[in-house]
């Protein structure tokens, strides 16, 4: 049943579809969005509790949800200098060691890093740490720093839009690699580090917090920008980025620097901040000590 779910996702018109969701979203037709708004807590079980703003009224669009923000509070971020963190909340969906340069996206299948990152792609990602976490569509959509950071280079990589829920992870071959994303490269006391923003249907914006919107955008194109001439330092905890809706973000380390929490395996929840890794080595990366 869940092959066939899955192939059938595979011939929507994932772009078409994840574009009217974009400016949907974005209607601030107050009596409507606020019915959708409500019917999306109940259905999702959505704790407002933990948000800035805990009325669905004062929320003027679907969108304003969706990224809402957190009481500062609800996600107490581990500053230990030897402590990586969830850059998010969400389901471990793999997570493990890099094995000559491919992941693992479910039982039997494997995908290469060098086709996840594109353009990005840097030899030292070739043996190192990953994790996989997805984002359901109660979770709060905000991605984080896992450790502090300056950006290297960051590229925009067309793609699908398959869904990237659990059914469509273990029988879509390299989803993630094939869908639309955003990769950052940061340099970090440990070497470097790749956050990989996966887009999926109906997730209709990726952005960051230093190039604004990423997608979508009339005729966007690939690119790879870097940072050659200027400096943009992001410290561990601190927002760069966020899903409209939700999707996945991989995780990859470089070299054998990280050793997993042994409480972190494939299905393990995380909330944001909270220590998935310790430090077991740093890298001479040329940064000013950002740990």
């Amino acid at each position: 049943m869940d092959r066939l779910k899955a192939l059938l996702l595979t011939v929507l018109p994932h772009h078409l579809i994840s574009r009217i969701l974009f400016f949907a979203s974005r209607l601030e037709n107050t009596s409507w969005q606020q019915f959708l708004i409500k019917r999306y807590i109940k259905m999702f079980k959505v704790d407002l509790h933990q948000a800035q703003r805990q009325s669905a009224k004062e929320y003027k669009t679907l969108n304003e949800f969706f990224t809402r923000e957190l009481l500062t509070a609800a996600r107490p971020i581990n500053f230990a200098h030897d402590v990586l963190v969830s850059p998010v909340d969400g389901q471990i969906s793999q997570i493990g060691i890099l094995s000559s340069g491919q992941l693992l996206q479910a039982k039997g299948r494997h995908y290469e890093v060098a086709a996840l990152l594109g353009e990005s792609y840097d030899t030292c990602f070739d043996e190192g740490s990953f994790a996989t976490i997805y984002l359901s569509p109660k979770d709060y959509h905000r991605i984080h720093m896992p450790m502090n950071g300056s950006v290297d280079n960051i590229s925009y990589i067309p793609g699908r839009l398959f869904s990237v829920a659990p059914f469509c992870v273990e029988n879509v071959s390299s989803v993630f690699a094939r869908n639309e994303r955003v990769v950052c490269i940061f340099n970090t006391d440990i070497g470097k580090m790749a956050l990989v923003l996966v887009g999926a249907i109906n997730v209709s914006a990726i952005e960051t917090t230093w190039e604004g919107l990423i997608t979508p955008k009339r005729g966007q194109q690939s690119f790879n920008k870097h940072y050659d001439d200027e400096e943009v330092t992001i410290e561990k905890g601190t927002e760069m980025g966020r899903f409209n809706m939700g999707s996945t973000v991989i995780l990859i380390t470089s070299g054998e620097k990280i050793e997993w929490s042994e409480s972190c395996t494939a299905g393990t929840s995380l909330i944001m901040g909270e220590k998935i890794a310790t430090v077991i080595s740093h890298a001479n990366s040329g940064m000013k000590s950002l740990l």
